[in-house]
């Protein structure tokens, strides 16, 4: 039986087409021996074009569709106590993927943060767009933190998801230097906030996040690294470090 995979997203943006239909396109030739059991969406059909453009590319793969729109529910608890209405909220959705069959969660643009108690619950994978136990926050915050520290390199995780924001057991990772070379002439004069330096970041890593999603997936489905009782494994069930896919990324770029 292959890997399955559930899939939450809001879909509101090409970006979660395309790293869907790339899971999916990468699970039909075998590449990443799994398939994705069913996707769930925080947004339902009429509510935003994007989100509609993302639930029938599902319908066209034929994977089966969950959705339950976010923006609706409890709308006055949602202003009196985020929380709580996190909590709710999540606690519902918790419930309509309950009868699904499926190995990992995977939040792939899935753009709420998530209630604590769920993250307890139930076992999810993510991406942020930093090294291990570098920046926290959003990657706009993340480049900002690395160009005002000068840093050497970057790169982006897949980690486990726990309450604490970003800060679960990294799964997976790339890294990449952002000194010298391309990156060298845009130190130069003190960079500019947001400017061709931030730009050079971003669009590096970027294009290396989808790949490295993918071949999580795959790395995962293989049984080269696992997560049991809330702790990165290898496929024998020992504790393993993250697991560098640098070299492998760089690579299937190249294909």
């Amino acid at each position: 039986m292959p890997f399955r995979f559930g899939w939450l997203s809001s879909g509101r943006d090409e970006a979660a087409r395309q790293l869907l239909q790339a899971a999916w396109e990468q699970m039909q030739t075998g590449f990443i021996p799994a398939e994705i059991t069913f996707v769930f969406c925080d947004c339902e059909r009429g509510e935003t074009a994007e989100a509609d453009l993302f639930l029938d590319l599902a319908a066209r793969l034929g994977i089966p569709t969950i959705t339950f729109a976010s923006r609706r529910f409890l709308p006055d608890l949602k202003k009196q106590d985020r929380d709580q209405w996190r909590v709710a909220f999540h606690r519902e959705v918790k419930g309509r993927i309950a009868s699904q069959l499926y190995d990992l969660l995977v939040l792939a643009g899935y753009m709420l943060i998530l209630s604590a108690e769920i993250c307890r619950q139930l076992t999810m994978i993510n991406l942020h767009p930093a090294l291990p136990g570098g920046p926290t926050g959003t990657w706009q915050e993340v480049i900002e933190k690395l160009i005002r520290e000068r840093a050497e390199t970057t790169g982006a995780m897949m980690h486990l998801v726990i309450p604490e924001l970003d800060r679960g057991p990294a799964i997976t990772y790339f890294s990449f230097p952002i000194q010298g070379g391309a990156f060298a002439p845009l130190w130069g004069e003190g960079p500019e906030e947001h400017g061709p330096l931030f730009q050079l970041i971003r669009q590096e890593g970027v294009r290396r996040e989808i790949p490295l999603i993918l071949l999580t997936l795959k790395a995962v489905a293989e049984g080269r690294t696992r997560i049991k009782d809330g702790k990165v494994v290898d496929g024998a069930g020992n504790a393993m470090q993250a697991l560098s896919l640098t070299e492998e990324i760089e690579r299937y770029l190249e294909t």
